[in-house]
């Protein structure tokens, strides 16, 4: 089989996206109009773990795209917040924002990464890892002044945090690997984009 052309990031993520130009990665990004929010219901009533909800939702959406780029590398990814089991999605306005980093403070979570590969309509590769995050316990005036700085960034990830930014600052402890926390394991990932010819070995 000679080596696909083109790489697809199933997402139209902003993170996901500078972790990869960032990596010097060629690809070209597009949404998979995936109804996360649909999925997340079905498996909460099926008692899905966090984990396997993030590789459900990784999966179709690269495949979904792939479907329509079957000779491209199409790359979905995922992530789940989990917080003494209840699950964290992106918050929907800042009023929201505050509300997940309080009941995140001065505890522990996990970050649920799941990443696919899809080729031709098919899964042909995953790679899933949790990184662990300590929340300190910050001062209700630190938190005003966070959401009052990053303001609307706080939306795009879930948790309301910018750990690339001033969102560092809410953290005592990071167990895991750095790019996962961006949404995307980076390293895995630019192996395998060698391995398929995509990058130089």
């Amino acid at each position: 089989m000679s080596s696909p052309r083109s790489v697809v990031l199933a997402s139209t993520s902003k993170s996901r996206a500078f972790v990869l130009k960032n990596a010097g990665v060629p690809f070209t990004a597009e949404n998979s109009f995936v109804d996360e929010d649909s999925v997340k219901d079905a498996l909460r009533a099926e008692n899905a773990t966090a984990a396997h909800c993030a590789e459900v939702l990784a999966e179709m959406k690269a495949v979904k795209v792939s479907q329509k780029h079957p000779e491209s590398l199409v790359i979905g990814g995922d992530q789940m917040l989990e917080c003494d089991g209840r699950w964290f999605d992106k918050p929907t306005d800042l009023n929201v924002a505050r509300t997940q980093l309080m009941a995140l403070r001065g505890k522990k979570h996990q970050l649920m990464n799941s990443l696919v590969v899809a080729l031709n309509g098919q899964r042909i590769w995953h790679f899933a890892n949790s990184p662990e995050i300590t929340v300190r316990d910050f001062s209700d005036a630190f938190l005003d002044d966070y959401l009052a700085h990053v303001g609307d960034a706080a939306l795009h990830s879930v948790g309301g945090y910018q750990l690339e930014g001033l969102g560092a600052q809410l953290f005592t402890k990071i167990e895991g690997d750095f790019f996962s926390i961006l949404g995307l394991p980076l390293l895995p990932l630019l192996a395998f984009l060698r391995e398929h010819g995509i990058l130089k070995k």
